[in-house]
C-alpha cells in the first residue's frame, strides 16, 4: 500500500512511551546493545529508543508490510543501526539469530492493532467503517475474516467468538452468523457489525459501547493468529536475553496480559522442592518482576492518547543465566 509519510497515522503517539524508555534505559547502557521491537508498527517506540541510545542496533519485526515501509522511511536517520524484518513476532528466535544477534539486551511487545489498521477503512479491522470484511496484518496471507465469518462451522465461531472476544452471548452470535451467510455470503463490515447487533439482546446493547466490538477483536486475534505469535515470542525473547537484558510488554485486551503474566511470573518463581534448608541454585529463577501487577497509562497520558486506555504494561530483567 502506498501512502504519504504521514497517512494513517492517526496523530499516532507511542503507548507509555517515558516508562518503557525507563524500563529498558538500564539494559541499554552498554557498548553496543541490541533490542528487538517485536511489534515495529508505526516505529514510534524503536525512533525514540534509537535517539536515546546512540550505539544502540534495534531489530523491528511486523507483519504488515506497510508498518515495514512506513518505518523504514521514519527510522531513516538510524538505517546503519536497524535491521527492520517483515515477519511475524512468533519468528522472534529464528529473526535473531539469522540477524548475528542471537544475544540482544532488551525486546519491546507492543501487542494489539496499530494506529493505520484501524484508522484505514479497506483494511476492514473497524465496525465503525464499512468496508471490506479483512482483517489481515499481513496482507500476504490467505486467510481473512470473511473467510472466517463464512466458512468455519458454528461450533468454531463459537469457541472464537468466546475465548478470543470474550463474547458471553457467542452462541446466540454464531447462529446469527451462520444463518445469515446460507441467504448470502457476509462479505462487509457493517452487514457483520449488524448481524451481531441484532444477535445481542436489547437490554444488553443499551449499555458497554458498540455491541460488535468483541467479535471484531475475536475474529482479529483469529485471522491473524495473535495468541499462538505470543506464546511463542515471549518465550523466545526471554531465552534471547542476556544477563542484565529487560522485557517490556503492553497488552491491551485481557487475553494478551494473562498470556504475558503467566509467562513471566512463571520465570521469576523458585522451583526448588519445598522443604530444603537451603534453595538449589539450578531451581533459582532467572528473572525478577520490575512491575508490580500490572501498570496503567497515567492520566496525563489517558488526556493526550485515549487509545492507551486500555494498556496494561508488565516488565521483566533477566537476574542470572544458566551454566
Amino acid at each position: 500500500m502506498e501512502l504519504d509519510d504521514n497517512a494513517g497515522t492517526g496523530g499516532h503517539v507511542p503507548v507509555m512511551l517515558d516508562r518503557v524508555l525507563e524500563l529498558l534505559g538500564p539494559a541499554l547502557s552498554g557498548p553496543e546493545p541490541v533490542v528487538v521491537d517485536a511489534n515495529l508498527g508505526l516505529g514510534g517506540h524503536s525512533e525514540a529508543l534509537l535517539a536515546a541510545f546512540p550505539s544502540l542496533h534495534l531489530i523491528g519485526i511486523d507483519r504488515d508490510p506497510f508498518a515495514i515501509d512506513f518505518s523504514t522511511r521514519r527510522l531513516a536517520p538510524y538505517a546503519g543501526r536497524t535491521t527492520l524484518v517483515h515477519a511475524s513476532s512468533g519468528d522472534l528466535a529464528q529473526i535473531v539469530a539469522e540477524a548475528g544477534h542471537p544475544t540482544v539486551h532488551g525486546v519491546l511487545f507492543d501487542l494489539g492493532v496499530s494506529s493505520p489498521q484501524l484508522d484505514e477503512a479497506e483494511r476492514g479491522f473497524a465496525y465503525s467503517y464499512d468496508a471490506p470484511l479483512d482483517m489481515r496484518m499481513d496482507t500476504d496471507q490467505e486467510l481473512t475474516a470473511e473467510r472466517v465469518v463464512n466458512t468455519y462451522p458454528a461450533a468454531d465461531l463459537v469457541r472464537i467468538l468466546r475465548d478470543y472476544g470474550e463474547e458471553r452471548f457467542a452462541p446466540r452470535v454464531a447462529g446469527l452468523i451462520v444463518k445469515e451467510r446460507a441467504k448470502e455470503p457476509i462479505t462487509s463490515t457493517k452487514r457483520l457489525a449488524d448481524i451481531v447487533r441484532d444477535a445481542i439482546p436489547a437490554a444488553t446493547r443499551r449499555t458497554g459501547g458498540n455491541p460488535a466490538k468483541r467479535t471484531f477483536q475475536a475474529l482479529r486475534i483469529e485471522v491473524n493468529a495473535e495468541l499462538s505469535a505470543l506464546e511463542a515470542a515471549l518465550p523466545a525473547a526471554l531465552d534471547a536475553l542476556a544477563l542484565g537484558g529487560r522485557v517490556v510488554v503492553l497488552s491491551y485486551h485481557s487475553l494478551e496480559d494473562r498470556l504475558t503474566k503467566q509467562a513471566l511470573t512463571a520465570r521469576t518463581k523458585d522451583t526448588s522442592p519445598p522443604g530444603l534448608p537451603v534453595p538449589l541454585p539450578a531451581h533459582q529463577p532467572r528473572f525478577r518482576l520490575l512491575t508490580r501487577g500490572a501498570e496503567l497509562p497515567s492520566d496525563e497520558e489517558l488526556a493526550r492518547n485515549p487509545r492507551a486506555a486500555s494498556a496494561r504494561l508488565r516488565a521483566a530483567e533477566r537476574i542470572r543465566v544458566d551454566d
